[in-house]
């Protein structure tokens, strides 16, 4: 199901995103989508440059990663994190112009998204909510090992309290775990993102991984 739209017919899809980001869209032709999912990020942006139709592809390609993104790194409900998205393809939208191609675009998209994320965090702080993380099996693993405590802490119990410990830890710790063990991103796109040293990452990582196992042990998640 798209992010923003319940409607499942691709010409409803086109007409709504038409209206909601106030740019006409080329026609859909089979060949054209496959010309258009083999071009790279940069190419892509290079075609909305001379077309600003094609941005709904940059939508179709990036909406459900950043909608993950913004839910595992923040305490909003389902909904908020669907008006942050819409801010973020909002805000890449009038800013393409300034993107520098010699850069990697899921790096500067994500900033962008990281941007919206702390704005929205700081206007909300005092609100109280749940943690809404999507992981999925293979997340969960890689998280641990990397966490390196897939051998002390159950699978299961890990999953029903990975949500509470990540949202009782500083925001800052979240957000690196969550782009480099969850997002998988390496530490210049980490970098990149949070505008931070790649040394300055590397300490953050750090910091991170012992604040989530003290939080264990705070919250009484006995390891094995």
């Amino acid at each position: 199901m798209p992010v923003f739209f319940l409607k499942e017919n691709l010409t409803n899809l086109r007409i709504i995103r038409r209206k909601r980001y106030n740019i006409s869209e080329p026609v859909l032709l089979m060949d054209i989508r496959q010309d258009v999912n083999l071009k790279t990020d940069e190419e892509l942006v290079i075609l909305i440059l001379e077309n600003q139709g094609y941005f709904t592809y940059l939508i179709e390609r990036y909406e459900r990663k950043l909608l993950a993104y913004i839910l595992r790194i923040s305490n909003v409900s389902y909904q908020e994190a669907e008006d942050i998205l819409q801010d973020v393809f909002i805000k890449v939208y009038h800013n393409l112009n300034d993107f520098d191609p010699d850069l990697k675009f899921s790096s500067w998209i994500y900033r962008i998204t990281h941007n919206e994320v702390i704005s929205n965090y700081r206007k909300r702080r005092s609100r109280d909510k749940d943690l809404l993380i999507d992981i999925d099996d293979a997340d969960l693993e890689n998280f641990a090992s990397d966490l390196d405590i897939t051998q002390k802490l159950d699978e299961k119990l890990l999953r029903d309290n990975i949500y509470k410990v990540l949202d009782n830890i500083d925001i800052k710790y979240r957000e690196v775990l969550v782009l480099k063990f969850l997002e998988e991103k390496n530490y210049r796109e980490i970098s990149d993102i949070i505008k931070k040293p790649m040394g300055t990452v590397a300490t953050l990582i750090n910091r991170a991984k012992k604040a989530f196992l003290t939080e264990l042990h705070k919250q009484s998640i006995n390891l094995k």
